[in-house]
């Protein structure tokens, strides 16, 4: 264990919390910019699938060019944070959609110099075992894409600038820490460049693929979750008691999906340890699974009800996260573990995109009793491809102890 990496972990969770706030800042405030953008309704999707779209394109161009391996990944961090910072507190003086959009699109970009390069830091803090450090990052990455609802709840009487500004104020002040207070880890990590030249090789690999489809099918469900179960809240909430405080949905939907999902990752990792990493993401997509398709029975129902299941689905759904890419990069060779973390990244974020703007239009036919029941498709094909996965662990596990008698 390097001297002072628990210290550095606490600096790297904290920033990745406050930076990643950025991500739902405009979504948690719709009504509010859809009535000042006079945005159609079928637009408002793309206020949260916008900022993914930037973030696979930010991706790509950081890890065609190696931008964490040719500079300081603390330096890469702290100038993406004050950018991402900068580009949505341009959003209170936006009056037109297209713009809103487009800037939605660069605070994306951005943080595609947040989330990974806190990875890279982490992974030179953390040479080894690094298991239970990254479902914390991971938890902090959930908790701070929940925290716009915290916010949201002190100004939503006020105006929602101060809710964008808030958020750029926290992603500011990830910038100051990790560029002033946290430190160079004294060993750097291998570099695993990234190479369109070596897709062909992921793509090929059957284990590395199954790992990719396990993480795609649990993609097309998460950030869809995290984007339209507050809407669900807030209408489900309604129906059952009109006067229903505003403030309190919005606890509801922090407590939902940031202080579950972040318990969630954290417990993940630990048992993740204990019962194998594929045993831990067949449990936690069928547990998500079961929720996404009963929330929607609890609509207009107890209120009580309806946020106990909330909360355990937003335990599950994120829990499993942090050990696709931990598969990954067990079963790639080392000449392609780099090309093919970001193939099984990218094309999940690409994969949310369909998925947030898919369900408002399904939400038209089949109301919200039953619209989370579409996303329950993502991780059922996801267990089907981990326990393939599983077995060809167990093949392999053989196959060398074979070896040996």
């Amino acid at each position: 264990m390097i001297r002072g990496s628990w210290r550095a972990l606490v600096w790297i969770g904290l920033s990745e919390l406050c930076a990643l706030s950025l991500w739902f800042s405009a979504s948690v405030i719709a009504p509010e910019l859809i009535e000042s953008w006079n945005l159609s309704h079928n637009s408002e999707a793309w206020l949260s699938s916008s900022v993914p779209i930037g973030f696979v394109i930010g991706a790509l161009f950081s890890s065609s060019f190696g931008i964490a391996d040719r500079y300081n990944p603390r330096t890469v961090f702290a100038i993406s944070a004050f950018l991402g910072a900068i580009l949505n507190g341009l959003l209170i003086l936006v009056d037109h959609a297209f713009f809103g959009i487009l800037l939605r699109i660069l605070t994306g970009i951005t943080l595609a110099g947040v989330y990974p390069i806190a990875v890279k830091i982490l992974s030179q803090w953390f040479p080894k075992k690094r298991g239970l450090a990254i479902g914390i990052l991971i938890a902090a990455l959930t908790l701070g894409s929940s925290l716009p609802h915290f916010v949201v709840m002190f100004f939503s009487s006020l105006n929602w600038h101060f809710v964008i500004i808030c958020s750029s104020v926290l992603a500011l002040l990830a910038a100051i820490v990790v560029n002033w207070i946290l430190e160079d880890a004294p060993e750097t990590s291998e570099k695993l460049p990234f190479s369109f030249k070596l897709i062909k090789k992921v793509v090929t690999n059957k284990p590395v693929m199954l790992a990719n489809y396990g993480y795609f099918g649990h993609m097309w469900e998460l950030y869809a979750m995290w984007t339209w179960l507050p809407a669900f809240l807030t209408a489900s909430f309604t129906r059952q008691s009109p006067g229903i405080s505003h403030w309190f949905i919005a606890l509801s939907s922090f407590i939902s999906i940031g202080i579950a999902g972040g318990i969630g990752c954290v417990l993940g990792g630990l048992i993740s340890d204990k019962i194998g990493r594929s045993n831990l993401t067949i449990i936690s997509m069928f547990i998500s699974t079961i929720c996404s398709i009963l929330i929607g029975l609890t609509f207009g129902q107890f209120i009580w009800l309806t946020l106990i299941l909330s909360i355990i689905w937003g335990m599950s759904v994120i829990s499993d996260s942090a050990q696709f890419s931990a598969a990954v990069s067990e079963v790639a060779e080392v000449e392609y573990v780099g090309t093919a973390l970001t193939f099984q990244m990218c094309f999940g974020f690409l994969i949310t995109i369909f998925s947030i703007n898919l369900i408002p239009i399904i939400q038209r036919f089949v109301g919200w009793e039953w619209v989370f029941a579409f996303l329950a498709i993502g991780p059922i094909l996801g267990i089907v491809s981990m326990v393939k996965y599983k077995r060809h662990e167990f093949n392999n596990v053989n196959g060398i102890i074979g070896h040996f008698k």
